[in-house]
């Protein structure tokens, strides 16, 4: 098989603190060093969240262009996906870094319970955010919770505002959302692939789950993976990742255990339809 795979690493996320584990960037320099060692061990797509000094999540757009900046000077070639998710995030303020034109973007097309709030994705927000990524030349990563948030995917596509080939992915294992279970993500798949069978695809597993959604999602031939301390930061119960780095190494382990290889970064902007940097 040997086809490639291209590696993501949320690095930072919007949960985790320092207190959780020391490895965790939140300042700007962090947040680019550690993306630049994860690079180095294979990833060729770094998903981002900024901080505010207190390790709040934070919308302010100057520091989603610093750390753009940064990573397009350490990590030749890497894609960069900013977040527009909103835990602790004002809905007016998800947007403003769109116009500093990162790669990609990722986009929630519905609301779901998380474990003591409600991620609210209200329908003209969707449709806002969207129109801005289109505006912006920004290609959205759709994020997946639950079933409907595939037809809101479609309605996206219906009505113009994202092309027939998106980038989905498939979170499992956040507590009250999606459960991690191989049978619910080939029923995911197959409405994916019923309703926008042109998409490419990839799977995140939460904390303790990320490693054996990693091997479903590549036993059912998932174009990449995801891995980084925003969605786990242990290697075992026992013992947290030492960084990015290693996570992404495992990850990359995983990648040729299943017969495939780790794409390029050349490999994964062509793959998901973007320009050469």
């Amino acid at each position: 098989m040997n086809e490639p795979v291209v590696i993501a690493v949320a690095i930072t996320g919007s949960v985790p603190r320092k207190s959780d584990n020391p490895a965790l960037p939140v300042t700007v320099a962090e947040q680019i060093a550690s993306t630049q060692a994860a690079y180095a061990a294979g990833a060729t797509l770094a998903h981002i969240h900024v901080r505010n000094d207190d390790e709040t999540p934070s919308s302010d757009p100057d520091r989603f262009a610093a750390v753009q900046e940064g990573l397009r000077r350490a990590c030749p070639g890497i894609v960069v996906q900013f977040s527009t998710g909103g835990r602790g995030r004002d809905p007016a303020s998800r947007g403003l870094s769109l116009s500093h034109r990162p790669d990609m973007a990722s986009l929630s097309t519905g609301s779901v319970n998380f474990p003591t709030i409600v991620y609210e994705n209200h329908a003209n927000l969707v449709t806002d955010l969207a129109g801005q990524m289109k505006r912006f030349g920004v290609r959205p990563e759709i994020e997946i919770f639950d079933l409907s948030h595939l037809h809101g995917a479609l309605r996206l596509v219906e009505a113009g505002l994202i092309d027939d080939r998106p980038h989905v992915q498939f979170v499992m294992g956040v507590k009250n959302a999606m459960p991690a279970d191989p049978h619910l993500l080939d029923l995911m798949l197959g409405e994916m692939r019923r309703i926008l069978p042109r998409a490419t695809w990839t799977a995140a597993g939460i904390g303790r789950h990320q490693a054996k959604v990693m091997d479903w999602a590549l036993a059912r031939g998932a174009h990449a993976v995801r891995t980084g301390l925003e969605d786990n930061i242990r290697i075992t119960r026992e013992r947290l990742a030492s960084g990015n780095a290693e996570l992404v190494a495992l990850a990359a382990e995983t990648v040729r255990r299943h017969g495939r290889r780790v794409a390029t970064p050349a490999e994964a902007r062509a793959f998901l339809g973007l320009g050469q940097a």
